[in-house]
């Protein structure tokens, strides 16, 4: 009988963080069904909570450290916490999500023949000897610092969806995603752009770490998502990994400046000690997204800013709480 299944069902897990609620978004408008998995340790219901009222969209709480039984034509693996202040909180819970986690969804789509991504880092490349870092470069990661429940889990986990592609020929797709910005971030995540945002909304000391040289690649959300879209829909050939990000470079310093520009705030710049293993340059390069997903990102830097400090003025003005923080 023919007809009966016209639309892909998708499994999403961290679906109600920063990233996964708006691939959630883009996957529902594009005819897709959605299953939202998350345990909500950095993920929030008010990131989905405007899409309760479609009915293809359903949310599991669930973590992904724990086996899940259910059937689905995609995967795209985002659980994990994925800012310094949250990953380092439990690193044993960090790395279990990473590993353990892969390790479940890889069954998963073992088992149901799912095309599976996962959402990878630009910290699998450490802090970098070569610049700007292409997908060939394996690396300078330290495995027993601060940073390394993410850094190295998240190479587990690269191991693992390559081990699966040859021991079970699984369909795999790996994206290493650079520094993303955008609504929806979590305000109190210790990332430079919400950080600065928000200090500055709040006429705040902007905190730069080191003597903010130190330079960042960011991506604008949407244009990351388009990415993640046009990765899992290409041949079964082209694995990845494959670098997510704006290969447009600011330091440290010049985001402070633009943010102070684009808020009109009143702060002024402090100076702390730069965090262990903090890498000093991040820039992807993004050749091989351009010559098998024909991508690369549109949105500049203020435009994205403009729209992500709309996002945090609204927030602070609707939470006594984070108005009173710093």
């Amino acid at each position: 009988m023919t007809g009966i299944k016209s639309r892909n069902r998708v499994l999403v897990t961290g679906g109600a963080g920063f990233l996964g609620s708006h691939l959630c978004e883009r996957l529902l408008a594009e005819g897709n069904e959605v299953v939202c998995v998350d345990n909500y340790f950095t993920g929030s219901k008010e990131n989905i909570v405007h899409l309760l009222e479609n009915p293809f969209f359903e949310i599991l709480r669930h973590d992904v450290t724990f086996p899940l039984y259910i059937e689905v034509d995609e995967i795209y693996n985002l659980a994990c916490p994925a800012s310094p202040i949250h990953y380092q909180y439990d690193p044993v819970q960090t790395t279990k999500t990473s590993v353990h986690g892969a390790i479940n969804m890889l069954g998963l789509a073992k088992r149901v023949r799912a095309k599976i991504f996962q959402a990878s880092t630009s910290e699998v490349y450490g802090d970098p000897e070569i610049h700007p870092q292409p997908e060939s470069y394996w690396g300078n990661v330290n495995p027993i610092g601060y940073r390394s429940c993410y850094d190295e889990g998240k190479r587990c986990a690269e191991t693992l969806f390559f081990d699966y592609k040859r021991q079970h020929n699984l369909r795999i797709k790996v994206a290493r995603i650079f520094n993303t910005y955008g609504p929806r971030m979590h305000p109190n995540d210790g990332r430079v752009v919400s950080n600065f945002i928000v200090q500055a909304l709040l006429n705040k000391p902007i905190t730069i770490y080191g003597e903010g040289n130190q330079s960042r690649s960011f991506c604008y959300v949407d244009d990351l998502i388009e990415a993640f879209v046009r990765l899992m829909a290409t041949g079964d050939d082209f694995t990845g990994p494959v670098n997510t990000g704006n290969p447009g470079e600011f330091t440290i310093l010049e985001l402070a400046d633009t943010v102070l520009e684009l808020t009109g705030s009143k702060s002024k710049l402090i100076f702390e000690p730069l965090p262990s293993d903090d890498p000093q340059q991040r820039q992807p390069d993004i050749t091989v997204a351009k010559k098998h997903l024909d991508w690369e990102p549109k949105i500049p830097l203020k435009e994205g800013l403009i729209h992500t400090i709309a996002y945090f003025d609204d927030l602070l003005q609707k939470d006594e709480n984070l108005r009173k923080r710093g």
